[in-house]
């Protein structure tokens, strides 16, 4: 698997536009010896006026720990410029992949971390069908069957929940895992559920997208990665892509088109999330490509 660097952190910031801010930022990097690799930001146009700023630094020449760097930084720059701001990249990641039957979505995202495309740790994969299990077990990562069954969904659930925290997942991915969740899973870890819709949302949001765009006759069709909440297939937006279609194509030439966005547009939000690239305000996202 290929690692991330050790040496390099990531500072994220979101707080109300005004001068002097990435001034303020690169100073305090430089003296406290921090090289700035990339740096990318964006203000809104809105009256708002919400500033995002993500930096790579790398940390050899620091003259302090991080520890101290984070609270010299909360005193002389945080405080001073309203930030909401985290220092991120000390340590890999841990993702759960769900999912149901289809195993387009999954099998993808393991085959891009096995191929080191994703610097994330995978410590397991949770379903609600036994169908996958031999296709997981390839990639020597355990499988979880936990069925839903009738009037037991809150019990199934909770399972799900313990194992996250038992093996300290920080994303849960549900890749077309086809179960409503509940609103305090959801609570648990905001912004940190990455779900894939088979429909260029908000179009044809909720049950059977593929069946109703071909009912209505469209000539494009897509795939949306967003955050989960607890109002379906509402959340913050990371990524979407469309092909096109036309009058020949079947119901199950749509079904066809749409998996290889699925699968594309799934990866592109995951990896984003993984190195920090997305920033949620309100119910949109920056996205630092």
């Amino acid at each position: 698997m290929v690692s991330a660097p050790t040496n390099v952190l990531r500072l994220l910031v979101q707080c109300p536009d005004r001068p002097g801010i990435v001034a303020a930022v690169s100073q305090f990097l430089f003296v406290h010896g921090a090289n700035i690799m990339q740096a990318d930001q964006f203000s809104t146009a809105d009256g708002a006026g919400r500033f995002f700023l993500r930096v790579e630094f790398q940390t050899d020449a620091l003259d302090c720990s991080q520890a101290e760097l984070e609270a010299q930084f909360a005193a002389e720059i945080a405080e001073r410029f309203e930030m909401d701001w985290r220092l991120s990249g000390d340590r890999r990641k841990r993702a759960a992949l769900l999912a149901s039957r289809f195993d387009h979505c999954l099998l993808d995202l393991l085959w891009r971390w096995r191929r080191g495309e994703l610097d994330v740790d995978i410590p397991l994969v949770i379903s609600n069908h036994d169908a996958l299990r031999d296709d997981v077990a390839t990639f020597g990562i355990p499988y979880h069957y936990l069925p839903v069954e009738k009037g037991k969904r809150a019990e199934q659930e909770a399972q799900i929940r313990e194992l996250l925290r038992e093996h300290d997942v920080d994303l849960v991915v549900l890749a077309r895992y086809m179960q409503i969740l509940s609103g305090d899973f959801i609570r648990e870890y905001p912004n940190r559920i990455i779900n894939i819709h088979h429909s260029f949302l908000p179009a044809f949001a909720g049950a059977d997208p593929y069946g109703r765009a071909f009912d209505r006759g469209v000539k494009i069709i897509g795939a949306t990665a967003h955050y989960a909440t607890e109002d379906l297939d509402e959340g913050p937006i990371i990524e979407q892509d469309v092909e096109r279609v036309t009058h020949r194509d079947s119901r199950d030439d749509l079904v066809r088109v749409g998996r290889e966005v699925e699968r594309s547009v799934l990866a592109r939000a995951v990896q984003w999330h993984l190195e920090d690239r997305v920033f949620v305000h309100e119910n949109r996202t920056v996205v630092f490509r």
